[in-house]
């Protein structure tokens, strides 16, 4: 049979996962009665929450006797690590670009990865039948972009088409009939090489292995394409690290292909196709699964290195051990080397003490997802403020940069301008109407001053302001950037808070706690309305006496807490703080609980 390798890529929210739905509904993938989820490649609960796809994950379909194995990418730069490796297992790329947005930073980094690999790629506008769409402007940016990030002659000469992912449809021209997306299929036929495998059918087995997972029954199984030769269930094979190491050898249990949205056992592999193998224990992504006669590694994308890390511990606040079920360091750190096994843009390191864990990787995005699933699975944890990684370059410190991409009302532009290359030491580098009352800004800044800045950037935007980031470059360290302006009001007492001392410290800030909740000494409950911590007593009852009864006050009305999602917490706290996580809540805290420590600690420093 036929087959067509392509990879879906574009920016996070244009449109990938649910024009996947549609070509897997109308290539007859599954019944027109059978029940099948909205966005049905989002598998993981985190990606269903979220709207996000963070896994690459397979599937194929069949089109005029060939079949198209397609892989839907994620779209935020934090989870590039996946996008790189999985461009290196195709022979072709569809490009998704918004037809109102544009292309976008995250566009510019898939492309890029695409355009190096020499993978010539389709473009499809999408979401055409929206009201701002503006296709031929799009259109136009799109071969802007590829003769910025230096396309070929024939990369420039690309196909595209007009399409809605979201009604279905895909058409050659603007106003065709909008029916289906047989004009996308009949492209993808067209203009997508073959794999060129086929004419390395008598060599000996050879594949890369690009996506590792662990099957519940079958353990440890690797994803990748077969470069050449055949594989049988029951072939024994050796696995080589990308420097030629030989890892292990070990008998291949189980072959799976992909078909429509589940993957079924076959008994012959051939080459060009993708599949997943079974049998080994040690082999990973980026090692070559071959023959024993095979004696060289097929070259692997170089992947890139990490920016940011955060030091995960274990949970020692007074509330420990009540949640979770997974509180002891060796637990931790295993799950830990699992996660870094698995995904290769996260490195996991031991600190001196060994009872936590600095884990570094490729944004808060990245590492929010981690913890969330984290404590999903049982886990209590207590997480440090995320720094960024620093690097030497000819005796010079060097920091990473990231390239901002701001659409905000025009309104309120001088505001994220003023931010960005004030405090957080950024260059401005364009402002352009964007068209509808909106303005595009795009920036270099350094990645210290985007730590903890989208709150405050929807804050400043009503809301209404959109922030794209992703890493620039490096450049030389540009000097302190200022932290949190606002001190926090911290606990002096362990206890159930009571609404009465709540509805006293309501002057002295925005508290993050509400009546009848545990807290405990050196617990953050609040923000402070000036620049410095106070300690504050939240279950100070009130005194009654012998003039008055208790029930002729007036009810105490509390404001609403502000509570703070995971993400937001971690960007929050400062180098003195922790986020404790457990199954069920999120609490700051101090370092040091004890206010003597804290005292005896910032007299050293």
């Amino acid at each position: 049979m036929d087959i067509r390798n392509i990879a879906i890529i574009a920016h996070v929210d244009h449109g990938k996962t649910t024009l996947v739905d549609k070509l897997l509904g109308q290539s007859g993938a599954f019944r027109e009665n059978q029940a099948v989820a909205e966005r049905a490649m989002d598998s993981n609960d985190i990606e269903r929450e979220r709207g996000i796809t963070i896994l690459a994950k397979c599937t194929s379909v069949e089109w005029k006797g060939t079949r198209i194995n397609i892989v839907d990418t994620p779209g935020h730069a934090d989870f590039g690590g996946e996008v790189e490796r999985i461009l290196s297992m195709v022979d072709g790329v569809c490009l998704l670009v918004d037809a109102a947005e544009g292309p976008m930073p995250q566009t510019k980094f898939v492309t890029s990865k695409a355009l190096a690999l020499g993978l010539k790629p389709i473009v499809v506008l999408n979401k055409v039948d929206k009201p701002a769409a503006e296709p031929d402007r799009a259109l136009n940016e799109v071969f802007d972009l590829f003769a910025n990030l230096g396309a070929t002659d024939e990369q420039l000469d690309f196909p595209h088409v007009y399409a809605s992912g979201i009604g279905g449809w895909a058409d050659r021209e603007l106003d065709g009939p909008r029916q289906d997306l047989s004009a996308l299929f009949d492209l993808i036929l067209e203009h997508v090489e073959p794999p060129k495998q086929e004419f390395r059918a008598d060599e000996p087995f050879q594949m890369l292995a690009t996506t590792l997972s662990a099957d519940p029954f079958i353990g440890r199984i690797l994803t990748g394409r077969v470069e050449a030769g055949r594989l049988k269930v029951g072939d024994t094979l050796k696995a080589l690290s990308r420097t030629g190491e030989r890892i292990e050898q070990f008998r291949c249990t189980k072959i799976l292909a992909f078909r429509g949205l589940t993957q079924q056992p076959i008994d012959l592999a051939e080459a060009g196709d993708i599949v997943t193998i079974a049998g080994m224990t040690k082999a990973t992504v980026a090692d070559t699964l071959c023959a024993l006669e095979v004696e060289t590694a097929i070259p692997s994308q170089p992947i890139d290195p990490p920016t940011i890390s955060v030091t995960f511990g274990i949970n020692d606040s007074p509330l420990a051990g009540r949640d979770g079920t997974k509180v002891q360091s060796r637990v931790i750190r295993e799950r830990l080397m699992k996660e870094a096994e698995t995904n290769v843009a996260i490195r996991v390191e031991d600190t001196p003490s060994g009872d936590a864990f600095v884990v570094s990787g490729r944004g808060e995005l990245q590492m929010g997802v981690l913890i969330e699933n984290m404590r999903r699975e049982g886990f209590e944890l207590s997480i440090s403020r995320p720094r960024v990684i620093f690097r030497e370059e000819n005796g010079e410190r060097m920091e990473p940069i990231e390239e901002v991409i701001v659409d905000v009302d025009d309104d309120y532009s001088g505001a994220v301008i003023e931010k960005l290359t004030g405090p957080r030491k950024g260059d401005l580098v364009e402002m352009r109407p964007a068209g509808h009352g909106k303005t595009r800004i795009v920036a270099h800044v350094p990645s210290r001053g985007l730590i903890g800045y989208q709150g405050e950037f929807m804050t400043d935007t009503r809301g209404n302001g959109v922030l794209n980031r992703i890493f620039h470059g490096w450049a030389p360290y540009k000097g302190p950037i200022q932290g949190r302006r606002q001190g926090v009001l911290i606990s002096m007492e362990n206890g159930v808070s009571v609404a009465y001392a709540l509805w006293n410290l309501e002057e002295r800030g925005k508290l993050f706690i509400g009546a009848q909740e545990q807290i405990y000494e050196g617990m953050i409950i609040g923000e402070h309305s000036r620049d410095n911590d106070l300690e504050v007593n939240p279950l100070k009852g009130k005194k009654l006496t012998n003039v008055r009864a208790s029930g002729t006050d007036e009810a105490v009305r509390l404001t609403p807490p502000v509570r703070m999602s995971l993400e937001e917490a971690i960007a929050y706290i400062d180098d003195d703080e922790l986020v404790e996580v457990t199954p069920k809540i999120v609490r700051l805290r101090k370092r040091l609980l004890d206010p003597h420590e804290r005292k005896r600690a910032s007299r050293s420093e």
